[in-house]
């Protein structure tokens, strides 16, 4: 993104291939991060979203409508230059998984986690050799480290890119089972944010739907769904 940049001045926005990958011109204008490195990324795919999206702007440049594009910000500016301390901060939700957290009370609600999230807990067991342990409540339930150790290293297998929207599907959900569950292609998204947000589903069952609540749950859906698209552009 060109911090400065407030009002649209191009014609048009357009890919081209370079030696490192594509990236996307603004008539004859190259894009820059805010760390003011080249904007390239690794597939045209990718490059042609980020296209559109500059394509789309109007009088005015509006950054929130711009997912792909602050995500390429994101993997160069951050995820380039940090990776393993990403990968190490990823690989923490493993130990403390939302599936492997229980509601105590009431039971309804502890019926339908389990419904949703144990099917996921199988396909980990079977994924990654053993199988995750789960308490009720929010006391700390150790895990056996060799399990962590296998989900770490497929973390850690990923491209900056990937990585880059593989962190917002993992900080989203609260969970890194399902985030390694969603690009696994083990389950299908729409299955996966159900059971990112069976709680909030379940209080609005209870007590009906809050305005403002459902204005944040469809943000951050809409954010998940959007960091799976640029999770399988950038492969």
């Amino acid at each position: 993104m060109i911090p400065s940049l407030k009002k649209r001045f191009w014609q048009q926005a357009h890919v081209v291939a370079t030696p490192d990958g594509f990236e996307v011109l603004l008539d004859t204008r190259h894009l820059r991060t805010p760390s003011k490195s080249p904007l390239i990324v690794p597939t045209k795919p990718l490059a042609e979203e980020i296209a559109a999206e500059w394509e789309a702007q109007t009088k005015i440049v509006d950054p929130a409508t711009m997912p792909m594009t602050r995500r390429a910000n994101a993997a160069i500016d951050k995820v380039m230059v940090q990776q393993a301390e990403v990968v190490a901060m990823l690989a923490e939700y493993g130990g403390c998984d939302l599936l492997c957290y229980r509601a105590d009370h009431p039971v309804e609600l502890a019926v339908q986690q389990g419904q949703v999230w144990d099917p996921v807990l199988d396909w980990a067991s079977g994924a990654f050799g053993a199988r995750l342990l789960v308490t009720t409540g929010v006391m700390h339930v150790a895990q056996d480290p060799a399990i962590l150790e296998r989900m770490t290293q497929d973390v850690a297998a990923l491209s900056p890119f990937a990585l880059a929207g593989f962190h917002d599907l993992v900080t989203l959900s609260g969970s890194l089972v399902l985030a390694l569950a969603l690009v696994g292609e083990a389950f299908e998204p729409d299955h996966i944010w159900a059971c990112a947000s069976v709680d909030e589903r379940w209080q609005a069952e209870q007590w009906g739907v809050d305005d403002d609540a459902a204005v944040t749950e469809a943000a951050k859906k809409a954010a998940f769904f959007d960091a799976h698209r640029f999770f399988n552009f950038s492969e």
